[in-house]
């Protein structure tokens, strides 16, 4: 009986690199996430997971319908909040203080993962990171993000998730609202959802009353990237926003360096070809 040939070993999962940005612009957020998704889509840059707390903001997915938002243009401006349309599935979305973002920048071929369970691993590192602070959160048939009492008559939303894939890598990504003001949620219809009653962790916990701070922000990114990591069975490395900055212009450069390397070529082919052209004729 031949002897049948030895499995093949199993491949090790590609680190997650995760870098906390601390308070950002959304706008300059919005513009490293496309940065980063040119670079991972050459391959150029690994796996990245952006961690970050936004100045008050409000957000519309494609197709957002605008009369979600509730507030008008006058009180938007009177507290300098900017409404700006992007590429994310989803409806309008309220981005502030108090509120932790991620942003993973994942090209989904080489982890083997579908859009579908690239949810599934957004939603279970948020009930996690919920369930950590002492809140029970889970995901909601139909309704993506992570939520409160969801079996009850009036389930709560305390994470919204809108995902973007361009060139096979994901951009944009979730929401979790650990100690933002609530208030700012009358602005909108939270998801395009009238009704619907945002809550946060310190909500939940009986913690409103306390203003809202990036350390405790900060504290449920630790969280949040090790639980995704986890979902993904992948080592989990953190990085600095000086090491995710330098290690980006260096792709962009090579990349730039390789882009006037062809046109060089080229320009050189040119002649060339024109030369063979005529005698051809």
């Amino acid at each position: 009986m031949d002897a049948q040939p030895a499995p093949l070993p199993a491949q090790p999962a590609q680190p997650l690199r995760a870098c906390w940005l601390g308070r950002i612009a959304y706008r300059d957020a919005w513009d490293l996430q496309k940065r980063l998704v040119a670079a991972r889509a050459a391959g150029a840059v690994p796996d990245t997971l952006l961690l970050l707390e936004h100045d008050a903001v409000l957000t519309l997915g494609r197709g957002a319908d605008p009369a979600h938002v509730l507030a008008t243009p006058r009180q938007l401006r009177a507290r300098h909040i900017e409404v700006i349309p992007v590429e994310r599935g989803g409806e309008v979305t309220y981005h502030g203080p108090g509120q932790l973002v991620a942003y993973p920048i994942l090209r989904l071929a080489d982890r083997r993962l579908l859009v579908r369970p690239l949810v599934r691993a957004l939603e279970a590192a948020l009930a996690a990171t919920c369930a950590d602070f002492g809140v029970t959160a889970d995901r909601r048939d139909g309704h993506p993000g992570s939520w409160c009492a969801v079996g009850s008559p009036a389930p709560r939303k305390i994470g919204a998730l809108g995902l973007r894939i361009e060139r096979g890598v994901s951009y944009h990504g979730i929401a979790l609202n650990v100690d933002p003001d609530l208030h700012a949620f009358n602005l909108i219809d939270p998801c395009g959802m009238p009704g619907v009653v945002s809550t946060s962790v310190a909500q939940e916990l009986g913690l409103s009353a306390e203003p809202p701070t990036t350390a405790r922000v900060e504290r449920a990114g630790q969280v949040f990237g090790a639980a995704f990591a986890a979902g993904l069975e992948a080592p989990l490395d953190w990085i600095s926003p000086a090491m995710l900055e330098a290690g980006l212009a260096d792709a962009e450069r090579a990349a730039e360096a390789g882009r006037a390397a062809d046109a060089e070529r080229a320009a050189d082919a040119g002649p060339a070809l024109e030369a063979a052209a005529g005698v051809a004729s």
